[in-house]
């Protein structure tokens, strides 16, 4: 006994380790939410385009700062001048060659440079800058409220597809378990024909339900595979399979109960209200484009050239064609001063502009209201879905033990030569049915649960039962 001892306690300890293997390997409802929301990619991008939204804040904060522009420029070219009149059609200038007109042409060339400094600060323009700070700010409030939403959608999403493969599961095990008593049939049956107490066709029929069992159960892991698949794609995990958390499906979520409905907190509402903020403040933005801009402008200048100051006027050699005669600065000016810039035509453009975002606010706001429309039909939807889940949790328990009775009795009175094979079949038939409708009734208490959830945008009504 003292030398099997040790042998026993290794055995306990391997038997306890394995215990908490197993254990460890069940993947229970919140972790795979949490794993849904860290690892999908469709949150990953919402993320990036709140933090896109943010830096556009921060850059329309940095546009009321005045421009400040430097510039230098060396050159090399002629400075035939001539009197008469030009314009720079479309944007498109001509040289700046300053130079007397002179009497004929001539190809005398030499360097020159321009060093510029210049500042421009739109300081007033009825209000386009915050207005415009302010539309970026909705926009970010806008893809906020688009990620949270999400967010919540994606924890109804991961959560249906948990309940739907653990319903899958449990109907798998319905089919083993039927399967299992196909066989056991089977044999008892093979035993009293062989034995001359039955007729062959028992045997046959025994076969047909074995086979039956087995193809149906195929199909059920088929099915139950293909939910798992869905499971993995939700968490953004490769495809495998899930040892799923059972224990709570037994009992009835203490959720149910709770009439309380925050619908006006729904996230999805939230993501409409904000988009309709964000169209309106594009309005208000847009409608700033009608007034004229005040601007404060400066101008610091340095030039050189390599032409002399009397070129054209003493002489026409009075010029130097080296490079550092040509770029050394001998002539500054500044030159400071106040604008005002307005389109007298862009009202008539604006206010078009403004009325068809309107428009667009409008329409969002109807959108808005088929949201809520339907939101308050999916709360009534699942108000009656838990009414008839708990009725049918109520049911579900009188079937199971009926069935059950049904198939002994039958089983017992075939063995001892007391009925036929169709009456076992038509029992082993009810049996399997009350264990399917247990599986699917137990897991609609709790997918209505989450309807209710989904609808009243709270889940952690949903969340917080587990």
């Amino acid at each position: 006994m003292s030398k099997n001892h040790p042998v026993h306690l290794l055995g306990l300890i391997c038997i306890a380790l394995g215990a908490q293997v197993a254990e460890a390997q069940v993947l229970t409802l919140k972790e795979a939410v949490q794993t849904g929301l860290h690892n999908y990619s469709a949150i990953k991008a919402k993320v990036n385009y709140v933090n896109a939204s943010k830096a556009t804040v921060k850059q329309s904060e940095k546009e009321y700062l005045p421009d400040l522009g430097i510039s230098f420029q060396h050159d090399y070219g002629t400075v035939n001048g001539t009197t008469g009149p030009s314009y720079a059609l479309r944007g498109i200038s001509n040289a700046a060659s300053s130079g007397a007109p002179l009497s004929e042409q001539n190809w005398h060339a030499a360097f020159g440079a321009l060093y510029l400094t210049n500042v421009n600060w739109d300081f007033f323009s009825f209000g386009r800058a915050k207005e415009k700070i302010r539309t970026a700010q909705a926009a970010v409030s806008r893809d906020e409220s688009d990620l949270v939403q999400e967010q919540f959608q994606h924890e109804i999403r991961v959560s249906a597809a948990y309940m739907n493969l653990l319903a899958a599961q449990r109907l798998t095990q319905s089919w083993q378990n039927n399967l299992d008593r196909a066989i056991a049939l089977q044999g008892i049956v093979t035993t009293r024909v062989k034995n001359g107490l039955n007729a062959g066709v028992d045997s046959s029929l025994a076969n047909a339900e074995v086979s039956s069992a087995r193809i149906v159960l195929t199909r059920a892991r088929d099915y139950e595979q293909e939910q798992a698949n869905q499971l993995a794609i939700l968490m953004g995990v490769p495809a495998q399979t899930f040892s799923l958390d059972t224990l709570f499906v037994a009992r009835i979520p203490a959720a149910l109960y709770d009439s309380g409905s925050r619908r006006q907190q729904h996230p999805l509402l939230a993501f409409y209200q904000r988009r309709i903020d964000l169209s309106n403040e594009q309005a208000k933005y847009f409608r700033t484009f009608s007034y004229p801009t005040f601007s404060l402008f400066g101008v610091f200048q340095g030039r050189g050239s390599g032409f002399d100051y009397d070129y054209g006027v003493q002489g026409m050699n009075h010029y130097k064609q080296d490079y550092l005669s040509g770029i050394n600065p001998n002539r500054y000016n500044y030159l400071l001063g106040v604008g005002m810039v307005w389109n007298l035509t862009s009202p008539l453009r604006v206010q078009q502009q403004v009325n068809a975002q309107k428009f667009i606010s409008q329409a969002l706001k109807d959108e808005y209201d088929l949201t809520d429309q339907r939101l308050k039909a999916q709360l009534a939807l699942a108000d009656n879905k838990i009414k008839n889940a708990l009725d049918n949790y109520r049911e579900v328990p009188v079937q199971i033990k009926a069935a059950s009775d049904a198939f002994l009795q039958k089983s017992v009175l075939y063995t001892n030569g007391l009925t036929n094979m169709v009456d076992v079949t038509q029992a082993l038939y009810t049996l399997n049915r009350a264990e399917t409708d247990r599986a699917i009734t137990y897991n609609n208490v709790w997918q209505a649960l989450l309807l209710k959830a989904a609808a009243s945008g709270d889940f952690a009504l949903f969340f917080n039962e587990f």
